[in-house]
């Protein structure tokens, strides 16, 4: 940008000014010719750039060409590295889903390894370095990357707790009373004893169930029940804050506590993970419906149990889990569902389906139509009433599917 830009009128010269003609010459006369330049001073001018031209062509040659080879004989700087197996013991934890560049940090913050590009250099030459479990690990101080992710890969080296997916909060504490070696029931009274400390929403009432989130977590020598429990409460808020779930929620007509609820009875119901947004749907269905929702697991819970046998005693059980007699949802979480179930609960299937049974495994119908249903169910109770090699492949009962039904039972799942 130049002055002419901000005063106004142009200078003589400038791109669209007037031109001043010389002065004492008349309009329209001949402009005179300027002196004809000397011929040898243009070849001496010439004869000048050229050479010029030439000094800089082989000089700057000779630079880039020295360059060239100077870069081409240096080698990639070399990590610096401990040598040998370590000294002190140092106990590591790796968190779930850590990468690489993670668990490096993690080690030279622990002085086991010398730096971080030791230990990927070394990692991105094992193929078993991109398993490495969650877990805490006993490594050594100021020992070679190398030595340090023989450790690592081995999952028999990883000292965590793992919470499969529909585990009840009885059985977790179980667990974590068995990793720590703690006297039997003492996870359970730390939950209700510390529940205020846990941090777990309001709304739980400080009840965990549904709230310990299945994944595995590291445990130290230093780990307590109440650092479990943490965790899990902690892992489990994140979860369940998601993908805007407590606004899901509200178009679903539940509140966030509903529909954790949700996915912790899709976890119980559901035959396999293909199937958990059409449980969903249904349960959906059958609440906007004001239908009971007549589920199998919400009274293995009440009673403590895991079956696919769900007798006509079983369903006049006085308990407000007890999905025959109380319509709506049951008062808590039946279990703790994981991230497949989540997503069920917040983004069910599109249907009008109303009953389901697994007739079995890898086979579950739905459908809207009450007799398609009552013959569903007669043919589950024939399978379950086969021969025992028959039996032996029926669902696990760790994760009972929602019309599983003896003969004796009412109707089988029709009234649903």
């Amino acid at each position: 940008m130049t002055d002419q830009d901000f005063h106004p009128g142009l200078t003589p010269g400038h791109l669209g000014a007037p031109v001043l003609e010389p002065e004492g010459r008349p309009p329209g006369a001949p402009r005179p010719r300027p002196d004809a330049p000397d011929p040898h001073q243009r070849r001496n001018g010439l004869a000048c750039g050229l050479t010029a031209f030439a000094l800089v062509a082989v000089f700057g040659g000779a630079g880039v060409a020295g360059w060239t080879w100077v870069q081409g004989q240096r080698k990639p700087s070399a990590a610096v590295d401990y040598a040998g197996q370590g000294t002190d013991s140092v106990q590591v934890s790796v968190p779930e889903g850590a990468g690489l560049s993670q668990i490096a940090s993690a080690l030279v913050r622990n002085g086991v390894v010398a730096s971080s590009l030791a230990f990927t250099r070394a990692a991105k030459g094992s193929a078993a370095a991109g398993r490495i479990q969650p877990g805490t690990y006993t490594l050594k101080q100021k020992m070679s990357a190398a030595a340090a992710l023989s450790i690592l890969i081995d999952p028999a080296n990883a000292n965590g707790l793992t919470i499969p997916e529909g585990w009840r909060g009885s059985q977790i504490y179980t667990a974590i009373d068995k990793k720590l070696n703690l006297p039997e029931g003492t996870t359970e009274r730390t939950a209700k004893e510390r529940a205020a400390e846990l941090g777990l929403p309001e709304f739980a009432k400080g009840s965990p169930e549904g709230y310990l989130f299945p994944a595995t977590y590291s445990v130290t020598d230093g780990t307590t029940a109440a650092d479990l429990l943490k965790q899990m409460i902690e892992r489990a808020g994140k979860e369940f804050s998601r993908d805007n779930a407590d606004i899901v929620a509200q178009t679903l007509g539940q509140s966030l506590y509903g529909l954790v609820t949700v996915a912790s009875m899709v976890e119980g119901e559901a035959d396999n993970t293909q199937d958990m947004g059409r449980v969903a749907r249904v349960i959906y269905n059958r609440l906007a419906k004001g239908m009971p929702l007549q589920l199998d697991s919400t009274i293995n819970y009440a009673l403590g149990r895991s079956t696919l046998n769900t007798t006509v005693t079983d369903t006049r059980l006085d308990s407000p889990y007890n999905t025959y007699l109380h319509p709506g949802l049951p008062p808590s979480p039946i279990s703790n569902p994981g991230r497949q179930a989540i997503m069920a609960a917040l983004d069910p299937a599109q249907g009008d389906w109303l009953y389901f049974v697994t007739v079995k495994p890898g086979d579950t119908r739905f459908t809207d139509n009450l007799e398609m249903h009552q013959r569903n169910v007669v043919e589950f109770n024939a399978n379950r009433a086969a021969p025992a090699s028959a039996a032996a492949a029926a669902p696990s009962a760790a994760s009972p599917s929602a019309a599983s039904k003896p003969a004796e039972a009412p109707a089988g799942e029709g009234e649903r």
